[in-house]
Parts: structure tokens; sequence; C-alpha cells
């Protein structure tokens, strides 16, 4: 609400629909066959500020440095790749959720069973912080959403339907076929029905006014980046 502040939203409705909004529709399927489903974020139910503020705590970013990583809790990009790497557990720190997309989930939720933040965040802490199984992309997004709004910054999901991860960053996605015709499984490079991500609003000086707006935020562990 303040114009000073590198979050700032101008218009009443998307601060209502972006901070301020407990329920939202998270769109899933393929794109022959969209899905909505209802997702509880839950941002100002009991507890979940000591929750979101803990998990900083917990990230790796403040124990390497936590001089450094107090200091830049005001800086909305700096705060997001914070909570980024925290939703998932692939980096041993102590984050949200593990991912699992194949094989059993008998003994443990299987992700399309949540529809919501809250119960995610409140197991995670009853469980002293270790990663609650399982989460998958809209999974990761939806807490990832929760906690962005919690701690003030304007969150958002978005969906695509025809997604790719371009491994070996030659800028296509590769696939391979025999001299029959037959497809070869040798491509690193993958693709799947949809994807789901967040996009955060807050300024970019580091950038210049041009990139000012919505930025890509993705909880979803794929690969590192920088180490």
């Amino acid at each position: 609400w303040s114009a000073g502040d590198d979050v700032y939203v101008a218009n009443e409705n998307e601060r209502q629909e972006y901070v301020l909004n407990e329920n939202g529709i998270i769109f899933v399927g393929n794109v022959r066959y969209i899905e909505a489903r209802g997702w509880f974020y839950g941002q100002f139910q009991d507890h979940l500020l000591n929750i979101c503020l803990t998990m900083l705590d917990l990230s790796l970013y403040y124990r390497q440095s936590p001089a450094s990583d107090v200091s830049r809790r005001g800086d909305p990009k700096y705060v997001g790749r914070v909570i980024s790497s925290m939703i998932n557990g692939n980096d041993n720190d102590n984050g949200v959720l593990l991912g699992k997309w194949q094989g059993s989930f008998h003994s443990h939720e299987n992700p399309s069973r949540w529809d919501g933040s809250v119960v995610i965040l409140q197991k995670w802490r009853q469980d002293n912080y270790r990663p609650v199984q399982y989460g998958q992309c809209w999974v990761f997004a939806g807490v990832m959403c929760t906690v962005l709004r919690c701690l003030g910054i304007p969150t958002r999901l978005v969906s695509n339907f025809n997604s790719a991860h371009d491994v070996d960053r030659n800028l296509s996605i590769d696939k391979y076929y025999d001299s029959s015709g037959r497809s070869l499984n040798i491509s690193k490079d993958s693709t799947w029905d949809y994807h789901v991500w967040n996009e955060s609003w807050f300024l970019r000086p580091d950038l210049g006014a041009a990139y000012n707006g919505w930025q890509v935020l993705d909880a979803t562990p794929q690969e590192q980046s920088r180490g």
C-alpha cells in the first residue's frame, strides 16, 4: 500500500487479489482437458506468519551469513530467492516439501490430495521442520504463494500447458529416432503436460524500470542454478 515500497501495487482490486485473497484456483491437466482445483492459501491463519519467519531463519542463506541475510530481507527479489529454495527440500535445508512424480504414494500423501497450504505448513512445523511428503509443481506453487503473500509480496500462480525443460541449453527440445522411425529414449530434455509456477510483483532497480512488474519464481526442484 505504500507508494515508496518496491512491492507497491497501485490498483486496489489487484491488492485484494494478489495480497489479501486467501482462496484461489490452480489450473492443471493438459491442453485438451484443463482442470480447475480449489486451493486455500490461508496466509492470515493462526501461526502462519511465525512459520514463514522461521522458514527464513532455517534457510542456507541465513545459516551461511546471518547478518547479511537479515540485512537483505527488505529486498523482495532476495526474499523470493530464499523462499523458492525453502519451499522444496531438495537442498538439505529443512525445506517444506519433497517432490515425487512416479512410484507409489501409499506410505505418504499423494500430491493430488492436497487442497491448501495451511495443513502442509503446519505439518512441516509439527514434524520439526522435516520436509512433508509429497509435492508436485502446483503444490510447490500454492505453498510459495501463501508464504510470499504472508510476507507482503503480491504473488499469483501461472499454469502453462505446453512445458519443456532444455537440459543441454541448446534452445531446442531434442528427440531422436532410428532409421526405422522408432523413437529412441536418449534425450535428456523433458516435456510434460503442464507446469505451475509463481509470479511476484516488485520493482527491479538492479535491472532498470523496463523490468518492473511480474517476476518469475519457481519452487519446483529441477536443477541447480549457480550452485
